[in-house]
C-alpha cells in the first residue's frame, strides 16, 4: 500500500526443503551488532550464500558482503528522482537472489523489476508496467528458474506477475484467473513479508479493508483464497507478514502500525496449510510488527517477530511472546538458526539470538 514505510531476505530458505532436525533454542537475549549505517530507510533484504546482502531502499539497491561487512556496490544512491529519465529508479521495497542473478524490484508508476548479474553487476528492465494505481510488495522465487511477485490491485484482483524463464520475460496473471479483490484490499510493502513459499506451494498475504491468505498449490497456475481473523477493516490494519514452517504450519503477524501497542487480533497462526487460522496471543503479547520468521531448525515452535516497535521471541509457536529488544527494525531474515540479519531505518545489523 503506498502510506506503508516498511519493507526481504533468505532466498536459500525460500525453495529449499526445511531439514527435519529440530533443535530447542529457547532464546531469551539477543546481541546486536551494527554492520552499515547511512541516512537510508532500507525495506528489504535478501541473502546469497550467507556472503552477500542485497538491499534496497528510498534510494536504489546495494550490497554489503557479509564477511567484509564492507559495502561493495550501491546503484542510484545519489542519482535524482526524474521521471523524464528512462531509467529512473523509485523506492526498491522488494529485492531477491536466484541462482546467479539479484532482483530488485520498484513501487509506483511505472514500476520496474531489474535483474543484476551478481558476476559483471550489468542490469537490466525486464519487466515494466504503468498504471496509476501500480505498487508492488513483494518478490521471491520458487527455484532458479521460477518467481514471483505480487503488488495491490490495478483492477478487481492482487497484481501477481510470474517468470518461467529464470527472470527474463514476466507475465501479469489475469483477473479472470485470480481470486477477487474487495475495494481497499490490497498488501502492505511491509519486509517483502507478503509471500511465503515451500516446494510447490505459495501463500500471499493481503490487508486493508479485508486481510485473507491467497494461496496456490502449484506455483501459482491455480489460486483460492482462505479468510483470516486479524484485525482489518481499515487502510491501516491486517497481516503484514506471512511464514510457513512448511507446507503445513504457518503463521501471519501484522495489526496496525497507527495504533503499534494494539495487540489484539495481530497475529494468528495455521496448522493446516492456511485453510483455516487461529488467532494466539490474542490481547497479550506484543502489537504491531511489519515481519515475522520462524527460527530455523525449530520444529515450528520458535519464531521472531520484529517492527519499529522491537524485536520478541516466542518460543511456542506463537502462544507467549517475550521482547527481547526495542531496537526499531522494518525487517528480518535469518542466516542460521541463532543469527539473523535485520534492517531498517539508517541501518542493517547482525543479531545473535542466545
Amino acid at each position: 500500500m503506498k502510506h506503508i514505510i516498511i519493507v526481504l531476505i533468505g532466498f536459500g530458505l525460500s525453495f529449499c526443503d526445511r531439514k527435519d532436525k529440530e533443535v530447542i533454542h529457547d532464546f531469551s537475549e539477543v546481541d546486536i551488532k551494527v554492520i552499515y549505517e547511512d541516512s537510508i530507510s532500507i525495506r528489504a533484504i535478501d541473502i546469497y550464500h550467507d556472503t552477500l546482502l542485497g538491499f534496497g531502499f528510498d534510494r536504489g539497491y546495494g550490497f554489503i558482503n557479509l564477511k567484509t561487512n564492507k559495502r561493495e556496490l550501491s546503484f542510484f544512491e545519489e542519482m535524482k528522482i526524474d521521471h523524464d529519465i528512462e531509467n529512473w529508479i523509485a523506492q526498491q521495497r522488494a529485492v531477491c537472489f536466484a541462482n546467479t542473478s539479484f532482483y530488485t524490484l520498484g513501487i509506483g508508476s511505472p514500476a520496474r523489476l531489474r535483474k543484476v548479474d551478481l558476476r559483471t553487476r550489468e542490469e537490466k528492465i525486464v519487466y515494466t508496467e504503468r498504471h496509476k494505481d501500480v505498487f508492488y510488495d513483494a518478490i521471491a522465487f520458487w527455484n532458479p528458474a521460477e518467481g514471483i511477485a505480487i503488488g495491490d490491485p490495478t483492477g478487481n484482483c492482487l497484481s501477481i506477475i510470474i517468470t518461467r524463464d529464470g527472470g527474463e520475460s514476466w507475465q501479469k496473471i489475469s483477473c479472470n484467473d485470480l481470486p477477487k479483490t474487495i475495494k481497499g484490499e490490497a498488501a502492505f510493502a511491509a519486509s517483502n513479508g507478503n509471500i511465503a513459499i515451500v516446494g510447490d506451494h505459495t501463500w500471499i498475504v493481503s490487508g486493508g479493508q479485508k486481510s485473507r491468505v491467497f494461496y496456490s498449490p502449484d506455483k501459482g497456475e491455480r489460486w483460492s483464497v482462505f479468510e483470516t481473523p486479524i484485525v482489518q477493516g481499515t487502510s491501516t490494519a491486517g497481516a503484514y507478514s506471512i511464514h510457513f514452517y512448511n507446507k503445513d504450519n504457518g503463521v501471519i503477524y501484522g495489526g496496525d502500525y497507527t495504533k503499534p501497542d494494539d495487540n489484539k487480533a495481530n497475529k494468528a497462526i495455521t496448522t493446516n496449510g492456511g485453510k483455516t487460522w487461529k488467532l494466539v496471543s490474542n490481547g497479550d503479547g506484543p502489537g504491531y510488527k511489519s515481519c515475522v520468521r520462524y527460527v530455523p531448525e525449530s520444529g515450528g515452535k520458535e519464531m521472531i517477530s520484529t517492527g519499529f516497535t522491537g524485536i520478541s521471541v516466542s518460543n511456542d509457536a506463537g502462544q507467549h511472546w517475550k521482547e527481547l529488544s526495542t531496537e526499531s527494525f522494518y525487517t528480518l531474515r535469518f542466516i542460521n538458526d541463532s543469527v539473523a540479519i535485520a534492517a531498517g531505518k539508517g541501518k542493517i545489523a547482525k543479531l545473535f539470538f542466545k
